[in-house]
């Protein structure tokens, strides 16, 4: 399987990226292609003696910036790290089996549905965040990517989070949860209303209706589905109490002797508690409804956000997540 990098994408490109890079090509059985300036990805990896060694490169001679427009990725930046990955993708699928950037979302999310396309049938591409729960981990989406949205879109929304809960989290048969101002059917404005109606006639998921906020991240849902504006604003609000709590913690353990003493028994159970709530073990967000597997990773991710991120990818490919979602939009 051979999965295409952006190497410079993201904050931290391109050490970061060749480093998480070359852990995946270690640990999981891939095959990396890493897409940028040859000589550049060369040359950095000599410089931190990082082998390249069964590694492969995509040559870009030129890379998409940040303060970039989305929009100009085909028409100015073509020859683009980012662009040079998604035509790859698209030409060529039988030798590539994924693309992971860290690099702008919205130029990804308009590559993504210019060049690799979206699955026939699906009105609009989704972010899907892998999000941390009280039970298990759940998908969010459309996490940003579609502000305003119909209800149809919702209903190809769930399918999709549908899909990739049960192939790639391992949910038998997972929940489907509205995200809503309250629980009653009748509940929301009437985007939700009619989006309401929609799901429940939905066969081919499980609807269990409304969720309110509230009850996301105790576990009431294993996809809760929202329009890019509603669920961009749990995304990030999720991020600040988690931030906000991991701290509290911190200064109550560390803040004095008696502290110090307590935190020493309850260091295992806070340690496994930081790894569940630190997104980099959840690699990054599939964009969902693309025809074909690409991972947005995390702006600021670092090579161990990267080595989850291909891990991720690979996740989707064997779970054949593509492949299903088209078999679902069909029914």
């Amino acid at each position: 399987m051979k999965i295409i990098v952006d190497a410079f994408g993201g904050d931290n490109a391109p050490l970061e990226i060749i480093k998480g890079s070359r852990r995946a090509a270690d640990k999981l059985g891939v095959t990396i292609v890493l897409a940028g300036p040859e000589d550049r990805i060369k040359a950095c990896a000599a410089e931190n003696k990082i082998s390249l060694e069964g590694m492969e490169i995509l040559h870009a001679p030129s890379v998409f910036e940040m303060d970039y427009e989305p929009q100009t990725i085909l028409r100015e930046h073509g020859d683009t790290s980012m662009a040079a990955g998604l035509k790859a993708l698209a030409d060529d699928r039988e030798q590539y089996s994924a693309f992971v950037s860290a690099g702008s979302t919205g130029a990804l999310m308009v590559g993504a549905t210019l060049i690799v396309k979206r699955i026939r049938g699906v009105r609009r591409a989704a972010i899907a965040a892998v999000m941390p729960s009280a039970a298990a981990p759940f998908v969010l989406l459309d996490a940003g990517a579609n502000a305003e949205c119909t209800a149809e879109m919702l209903g190809h929304f769930a399918l999709l989070g549908s899909v990739y809960a049960k192939h790639v989290l391992g949910v038998e048969n997972p929940r489907v949860g509205l995200a809503n101002i309250g629980t009653e059917d009748s509940k929301g404005d009437p985007l939700r209303q009619e989006a309401h109606a929609l799901l429940k006639r939905q066969a081919n998921i499980n609807f269990i209706g409304n969720m309110e906020a509230r009850e996301i991240p105790l576990g009431g849902c294993d996809v809760a589905v929202a329009d890019g504006f509603t669920g961009n604003i749990i995304l990030k609000l999720y991020e600040g109490m988690g931030k906000m709590f991991m701290g509290k913690l911190k200064g109550l353990f560390l803040g004095s002797p008696l502290g110090w003493l307590s935190a020493v028994p309850a260091a295992p159970g806070l340690l496994k508690m930081k790894k569940q709530m630190d997104y980099k073990e959840y690699g990054g967000a599939p964009l969902l409804g693309i025809n074909g597997v690409v991972i947005k990773a995390h702006g600021s991710s670092d090579a161990k956000a990267i080595f989850h991120a291909i891990r991720q990818a690979k996740a989707c490919v064997e779970g054949k997540v593509v492949e299903s979602i088209k078999e679902g939009i069909k029914a």
